[in-house]
């Protein structure tokens, strides 16, 4: 069965279920940041989706389980652990035999889709395609970007970290527009509700800045595609194509969204830091953002060590690749991505190939050490560009 297949195959078992765990496959799961035990860690605060008990401090537990992998070719005798414990508080998902093959360290940046099919069984997926990966969260609802795990179905009004200021500011945006808004209106109000609702947020660092503008940019997003798609999700349909063609316009929006949130909000913090760019220059292919600018890159006088292209990818375990054909007088790409970890082997390959990647701080824990290879945070990209060109410090 093909990954597409099998992420509808997914899809259907969590819909069919009513909930599911979404997580990305990280180093420490596969033993390579030498943590207490390899197996799946499995967050607390979603402990309804895998256990029968809350986590209670003090003691350890063990839940056996039965786990029908993928399309069912095998099934494994598995433990859901709770430690409580000295000083662990954690579940994970362990116990899987001999040549399992999910848990390798090239599984790392894969998605886990984990759905309870009773109360020991279980029904997992493992995907490495970025298409799949895409097309779960996009059907499902749910966009992992400050963690490594979401869950089915989101609920958004029970946030924690969602401010009632911000909140307030979307209601009153959201109740204006009577058609899907550009994307670029979209980020432009949540900038403006987070500008406006947190005093503290231009002291933040450039790489917290931007995972809070992506997750409240999804809030906004969401509040806005509940309320103009309210009506097409609820009225009858006279044919099965008539139905599948809203879900399709649905679906690809959501596909389209992450990618230009990206942009725009990487933009608005190069620009907030001085730091000379342009967007989409048209050169050699076509960069996100070609530093300091067009004129420069077509000046055969300007210093080739002086010319830098900053290439956005939400994921990239793949399509890295198709940045090294972009602004080809540029010898040493820098490539941001908001991937919640890839593999040792894929970052090696990128090494070789001379591409920088920059990875927001908080991720960067999930990626497995490359001998000779630094992961940039975007604070230390603008740093650098800022020591090259000069800007606000």
């Amino acid at each position: 069965m093909s990954q597409s297949e099998l992420a509808e195959k997914a899809v259907k078992d969590a819909l069919g279920c009513s909930k599911a765990l979404l997580k990305f496959i990280t180093a420490n799961n596969v033993g390579l940041t030498g943590g207490h035990e390899c197996g799946y860690y499995l967050p607390v605060n979603a402990w309804e989706l895998f256990a029968d008990h809350p986590p209670k401090k003090g003691i350890n537990i063990d839940k056996k389980v039965k786990i029908t992998w993928q399309d069912g070719k095998f099934v494994t005798d598995s433990v859901v652990k709770w430690y409580g414990a000295k000083t662990r508080f954690e579940y994970r998902l362990t116990r899987f035999g001999k040549g399992f093959p999910y848990l390798k360290p090239g599984n790392v940046g894969d998605m886990l889709v984990l759905v309870r099919t009773g109360s020991d069984t279980f029904n997992a997926y493992v995907f490495n395609s970025e298409e799949a990966i895409e097309y779960i969260q996009s059907a499902l609802g749910v966009e992992i970007i400050d963690n490594t795990w979401g869950v089915y179905p989101p609920k958004l009004a029970g946030e924690e970290t969602i401010n009632d200021c911000i909140i307030r500011h979307f209601k009153v945006f959201v109740a204006r527009v009577d058609s899907f808004p550009l994307s670029a209106k979209i980020s432009g109000e949540t900038l403006k509700a987070v500008l406006d609702c947190m005093k503290s947020f231009k002291g933040f660092t450039s790489d917290k800045q931007l995972a809070l503008l992506l997750d409240r940019e999804y809030d906004l997003f969401r509040m806005t595609e509940n309320s103009l798609c309210h009506g097409d999700i609820s009225r009858k349909y006279k044919t099965i194509d008539e139905f599948l063609g809203t879900a399709n316009s649905i679906l690809n929006r959501r596909k389209a969204r992450a990618g230009k949130s990206l942009e725009h909000h990487v933009e608005y913090i190069l620009k907030t830091a001085g730091v000379p760019f342009d967007a989409q220059a048209r050169v050699d292919g076509k960069p996100d953002f070609l530093l300091p600018g067009k004129e420069a890159y077509q000046n055969s006088a300007w210093p080739e060590n002086k010319l830098f292209a900053l290439c956005l990818k939400t994921t990239c375990k793949d399509r890295w690749r198709q940045i090294l054909n972009e602004a080809k007088r540029v010898k040493k790409k820098h490539l941001l991505t908001i991937q919640q970890g890839i593999s040792a082997g894929q970052l090696k390959e990128m090494k070789e190939a001379d591409v920088t990647l920059i990875v927001p701080e908080h991720l960067h824990k999930l990626y497995p050490p490359v001998t000779g290879m630094k992961i940039l945070s975007l604070e230390n990209f603008i740093s650098d560009m800022r020591g090259v060109f000069g800007g606000k410090s």
